[in-house]
């Protein structure tokens, strides 16, 4: 009976380690709008543990083990790519109902 809970234990420790993606960490991203009236920068810090994004507010999204970017925050979407230590991408969203969007770059802490 030892036996078998050491190798589940041992099972479930291997499946959170595999989980993990390169980009798991403390990430700064800074936002900067292109067209429409939202802020023209703005600033985030973000995290990301075992490929899941959160942060400020209501940040959810993905970031798949190849570096391919997915966010929402409310009712603006990111999508881009980190690549080592780095990303960028585009985000669109409404600002008192006026379309705004821009680009995002991001950096790991």
């Amino acid at each position: 009976m030892r036996l078998l809970w050491a190798i589940a234990m041992f099972g479930c420790l291997t499946a959170s380690a595999n989980a993990q993606t390169p980009y798991d960490g403390m990430w700064n991203v800074t936002t900067q709008t292109r067209t429409g009236s939202c802020e023209p920068t703005a600033h985030y810090a973000m995290t990301v543990v075992d490929g899941k994004v959160s942060g400020p507010a209501n940040v959810s999204g993905t970031v798949s083990r190849s570096g391919n970017v997915r966010v929402s925050m409310g009712g603006a979407y990111a999508n881009g790519q980190l690549e080592g230590s780095a990303g960028s991408g585009k985000w669109n969203a409404a600002s008192g109902g006026v379309p705004c969007s821009g680009r995002w770059e991001a950096s790991k802490q």
